[in-house]
């Protein structure tokens, strides 16, 4: 039962980020002038992200490869599950960030209570993303784990593979 209350979490998490993107987004991202600013700056900010995803691809499937041969692709698996959601989390959370600048300050330039407004809420995306994913991700790995594929909860598999998870999650 309490699997269920903690996926549900995750689920309400990745909702409200959702809708806070949504939010931000629908925001007024002020003059020409403004706009061109921030097409330079969300430029840069895509390649640098470019650059990096594909780096620490290269470096993540070489590590899943390794790990799946010395520790068994279960625990491969849930390296796999950490980064790919770390990485989401934090591609989603840059993207957003980039593109709230500019309504942020569109919106400061309004009022003071405006632009925190927009700032706060475009900070919390990615802390949403990141809580709701993991939660989401050791969650739903631990049921399949100890559910579907019948392993106990101590036994080492579990843990090597949730711990895996938070390394591949710490790598990206």
């Amino acid at each position: 039962m309490a699997i269920w209350l903690i996926i549900a979490c995750g689920v309400l998490s990745v909702v409200y980020g959702i809708w806070a993107i949504q939010s931000v987004m629908a925001a007024d991202s002020g003059n020409e002038r403004m706009r061109q600013i921030a097409s330079a700056i969300q430029e840069g900010a895509q390649a640098y992200l470019t650059r990096q995803y594909t780096t620490i691809g290269i470096a993540g499937v070489v590590i899943f490869i390794v790990v799946g041969f010395l520790l068994g692709w279960l625990v491969a698996i849930g390296f796999a599950t950490g980064a790919v959601l770390s990485g989401c989390a934090g591609f989603i959370g840059m993207l957003v960030s980039v593109r709230a600048n500019v309504r942020t300050t569109q919106a400061a330039s309004e009022s003071l209570g405006a632009g925190l407004a927009i700032a706060f809420k475009s900070g919390a995306i990615t802390g949403m993303l990141v809580a709701g994913l993991a939660l989401l991700g050791v969650s739903v790995y631990y049921y399949i784990l100890t559910g579907p594929l019948g392993l106990e909860a101590r036994d080492r598999t579990v843990v090597d593979a949730l711990v895996a998870l938070g390394f591949g999650a710490s790598l990206i």
